[in-house]
């Protein structure tokens, strides 16, 4: 019977462990690490590479079900007026671009860590978060930005009314202990 795994190829233990094929016999993998331990499995105890993305592929797809079911997006909106925080959702979007992708993405970094999650943090995928956060009522999503920019949300609101340029002081200050953190994530790929 033909083994699933070729010699070179990456095995992958259920814990996640992985091992380069070296051979394969009898139903027995021989395997060693990038260090050149050597040791062996039953083939029917690994996974491929292929087997083992599609498997991480749904642990991920978990994550965001559990961002979507957190307290921080089941809390009760803030009482700001819908239009208001619409407006100024839209205002934020414009005048700082990447800055609720960054929100979006702060937000799911502190649920998972609340969660005790933090080694899923940096494979979360931005576009994902920003799709949880979108799902949000914009009244949530204005009370979430307003908790990363350090301002009560309906200050937020009403300053979105005054002008572009009391809401750039607005962020600039709000953002000014993130600087380095918000350049570093403009710079990530958006997956």
């Amino acid at each position: 019977m033909a083994s699933k795994f070729r010699r070179g190829a990456l095995a992958y233990t259920p814990n996640g462990r992985s091992y380069v094929v070296d051979e394969v016999d009898d139903g027995v993998v021989y395997c060693s690490t990038t260090g050149g331990a050597e040791t062996e499995f039953s083939e029917a105890s690994l996974l491929t590479e292929a087997e083992w993305n599609a498997r991480s592929d749904n642990k991920r797809d978990l994550i965001y079900a559990r961002l979507k079911q957190s307290r921080l997006y089941a809390a009760p909106a803030a009482k700001v007026d819908r239009a208001g925080a619409e407006q100024i959702l839209a205002k934020i979007d414009r005048l700082t671009p990447g800055l609720l992708d960054y929100v979006a993405f702060s937000i799911a970094t502190k649920i998972l860590g609340e969660a005790g999650d933090t080694a899923s943090a940096p494979s979360l995928s931005i576009v994902k978060c920003r799709d949880v956060f979108e799902a949000a009522k914009p009244e949530l999503r204005v009370a979430l930005l307003a908790s990363v920019l350090g301002t009560p949300p309906d200050v937020l609101v009403g300053a979105g009314r005054l002008g572009d340029n009391l809401m750039r002081a607005i962020i600039e200050k709000g953002m000014a202990s993130q600087t380095t953190a918000f350049e570093n994530f403009c710079d990530r790929r958006r997956d």
